[in-house]
This record gives C-alpha cells, sequence and structure tokens, in this order.
C-alpha cells in the first residue's frame, strides 16, 4: 500500500442554506488501502461522498488527484479521473442482462446501429473472472433473478470496469444475509489487492474493523479523527462519533 494519497480533500466545506453540512473538512485515501468513512446520519458522509462525485460543488476546499490538484465539476469529471461510485440504490436496470448493465451507457458499437455484443460479453465475463466473482452463473443472467450480493458484486464490476483508481462504495452490506455480505467484503479486499483505492461508508462497525485499514469519522460535518484500525477498537470509534471533539461550533459561520 503507498504512503501517498491518490486522492485528497483539503478543507471542504459545503452549506445547504443555513445548514453547515461540511466544515474544513480534510480525508485522504490511499492506493491499496479500503479507508472506511463513518458517522451519524446527518454527519456529511453523503456531501463529502458527492462533492469528490461531482454532484455538489464544495463552496471552499481543493482536491488533489494523484499529487495534482484538480476541478471536479461534474460526474464526468470525476469518472475521467478514475473515480467511480456504487450508491446504495446500486443502479442497475433490472429488466437487463448482466451484460448489458455492465456497458449501460457506454455500450460498445460494431457499425452504426449495431452493437457488438460478443465484445461486451468478453470483457464483463474477464472482469468478473479479475475480481474472483463465482456466484454469477452467466453473464447473460437478467438482473431481477439475481440475489443482493449478486447485484452488489455486479454493480462493483461495472465500477471498476472503466480503469477506476478510486471506488466508493455506500454501504455495499445494507440489508444482506451473513453469505451475502461475506461475499461483499471478500470483494472489497480483493479491490484493494488489486492496488484500488476503496472508500467503504458503513454503519456496521463489525463490517468495517473487517476490511478497513484506516476509519474516517464525521460528526455534525467535522472530521473527528482518522483512526488505524489495528490500533483502535469499536468502542473508540463509536465514541468518535457520538462525542468526537468538534473544531467549530455548529451553527457559527466560519471565516
Amino acid at each position: 500500500m503507498s504512503e501517498q494519497p491518490i486522492l485528497e480533500i483539503k478543507k471542504a466545506s459545503k452549506s445547504f442554506g443555513a445548514v453547515q453540512a461540511l466544515i474544513e473538512v480534510d480525508f485522504e485515501v490511499r492506493p491499496g488501502e479500503v479507508m472506511a468513512l463513518v458517522g451519524d446520519n446527518g454527519a456529511g458522509k453523503s456531501t463529502l461522498i458527492k462533492g469528490i462525485a461531482g454532484i455538489y460543488a464544495f463552496d471552499k476546499g481543493e482536491i488533489y488527484f494523484e499529487g495534482k490538484r484538480v476541478h471536479i465539476h461534474g460526474p464526468r469529471d470525476a469518472a475521467a479521473l478514475g473515480i467511480e461510485v456504487v450508491y446504495q440504490d446500486l443502479a442497475l436496470a433490472d429488466n437487463l442482462d448482466v451484460v448489458a448493465n455492465m456497458f449501460l451507457g457506454r455500450e460498445l458499437v460494431q457499425a452504426p446501429w449495431r452493437l457488438d455484443e460478443a465484445a461486451m460479453e468478453r470483457a464483463t465475463v474477464e472482469t468478473l473472472d479479475s475480481l474472483a466473482v463465482t456466484t454469477i452463473q452467466s453473464a447473460r443472467q437478467i438482473v431481477a433473478g439475481l440475489s443482493g450480493g449478486q447485484r452488489q458484486a455486479i454493480a462493483v464490476a461495472k465500477a471498476v470496469m472503466w480503469n477506476s483508481k478510486v471506488v466508493i462504495l455506500d454501504e455495499p452490506t445494507a440489508a444482506l444475509g451473513v453469505a451475502q455480505t461475506r461475499q461483499v467484503l471478500d470483494l472489497v479486499t480483493r479491490l484493494a489487492d488489486t492496488g484500488l483505492a476503496v472508500v467503504i461508508i458503513s454503519h456496521n462497525l463489525h463490517d468495517i474493523f473487517e476490511v478497513a485499514h484506516r476509519i474516517t469519522v464525521l460528526r455534525l460535518g467535522q472530521n473527528v479523527g482518522t483512526y488505524v484500525t489495528a490500533e483502535s477498537d469499536q468502542q473508540e470509534i463509536v465514541h468518535a462519533i457520538t462525542a468526537g471533539e468538534l473544531q467549530f461550533v455548529p451553527g457559527m459561520a466560519q471565516e
């Protein structure tokens, strides 16, 4: 794992009217690392991720990618850098098969008005094989017939197919059973093992401590600490989530 962050956020702030969602938040993730982002509801996790993904523009702050300052004006800019986000709803089309979902909006065209189905299927199978996804019997299965764990695997594989360097997973094990959760956590570990930087957002601290190298805690829109998982425990993280020391007084305007 590299010591240099591939993605670094410095002093990011974001307000929605009178609500300060983020206040001078620092955040980073390194290649080959699983960085967990945790916090109570309303802590600012989603706002931070949407700022990185280009859905929101930060009011203040700087974004550095591979050591260079960048400006992300929309999701296309984030994707061009190699940042992919897998949201909790997965954004899969139930009526399409695995191949069609993997290439949705990025279809390969063989000739005018003709899709290169063979090339897309080959790329899909190669990507699933590279991630050791063995629970999906055929790339031509309709997504509506897949389990929650299989659907999560498809969404992750779709994210890493496009030369991704940073993959952000929003609550990837929510509403999954024990076996499906095990599959997803194994997949997260494999992503980091390939050199990808992985950010995982979760309320499940057991899952976090199983796969994350470090944990960043947000509280009331502020970063109240980044912890090395091997040197911390769940009690310390829960204390940071609920009572972590704040630098700024909530509701007070910052200069």
